[in-house]
């Protein structure tokens, strides 16, 4: 089998979690999907924390190892692409469906837990072996914009309820009504992005900007805020040629930038420097074995 090796940046912490004690699923069964099977899972596989009990049953059909990988170990945006560049074409073209449950512990029963078992699975079943590196790269280092002071679509997230939390000091703005990872917010019929988040850290939206910027390097938080926070951002994408098919609206002339909303709404900026990252190393992986 060819030995296939992949840098990830900004690898998350539970790739160590693994390494420390294995959690696997009490029974697991990985097929190749039907052809004309959709795609489908019973909870979130985004990067985020989004998860809504189900008593650690795992069901997903009709999708790629591409994606199973990116679930279990938090994978997005630009790191996507130097993991693809690595890996067989398989990888994104054949798709399979996992069907898993865990042994009843409803202490398993969390997303946290349900990405450890699912590296686990894919460890056992696709053989992919992973380990990790630290290493100098192009990094943006996330700052205040203005020392000791956030923009006002940045801020302290009111308690630890996930109760509709108010806009800040503006009807034109509001956050998500779910905590814990990033979604898509309502926006004027114009062509833009809007997304926010509630009840997250700062790391975690340094992540999401690498992939919402399409930026080439990952983002390190470098803001020295500590607790959790209610975030939206909104600006114009850059086009290139025309605006893909089925889009009707125009982008707003008057609109932000990416790097201006980031430091107008957000009270942020980026910094372009050098900076220690752990980086995931994928030597092998290879289709399943028979359930």
């Amino acid at each position: 089998m060819k030995r296939f090796i992949a840098a990830i940046l900004f690898l998350p912490a539970c790739v160590a979690a693994a390494a420390d004690g294995k959690v696997e699923f009490d029974v697991a069964s990985v097929k190749p999907s039907q052809p004309d099977s959709q795609p489908y899972s019973n909870f979130p596989l985004g990067p985020g924390d989004v998860y809504t009990s189900n008593g650690g049953r795992f069901m997903a059909s009709g999708l790629p190892l591409a994606t199973y990988i990116w679930f279990a170990y938090r994978i997005q945006g630009n790191q996507q692409q130097s993991l693809l560049s690595q890996l067989p074409a398989w990888v994104t073209t054949e798709r399979f469906d996992i069907q898993a449950r865990t042994d009843g512990d409803p202490a398993k029963d969390t997303k946290p837990q349900m990405r450890l078992m699912m590296q686990s699975l894919l460890a056992d079943r696709f053989k992919l072996a992973i380990r990790t590196e630290t290493r100098q790269v192009p990094v943006f280092a996330l700052v205040l914009s203005k020392p000791g002071k956030a923009g006002r679509w940045l801020q302290p997230h009111p308690d630890n309820s996930c109760a509709v939390s108010p806009p800040p000091d503006d009807l034109t703005t509001v956050f998500p009504n779910q905590c814990g990872g990033l979604l898509p917010m309502p926006h004027p019929p114009v062509f833009m992005n809007k997304f926010g988040a509630r009840n997250v850290t700062m790391p975690f939206i340094a992540n999401q900007l690498t992939a919402m910027g399409h930026l080439d390097r990952p983002v390190l938080d470098q803001t020295g805020l500590s607790g959790v926070f209610d975030f939206t951002l909104e600006w114009v994408p850059e086009i290139d040629g025309p605006l893909p098919p089925g889009v009707e609206a125009h982008p707003d002339p008057a609109g932000l930038t990416f790097m201006e909303a980031v430091n107008e709404q957000l009270g942020l900026k980026l910094q372009s420097q050098k900076g220690p990252v752990d980086v995931l190393v994928v030597d092998h992986v290879e289709r399943p074995s028979e359930n």
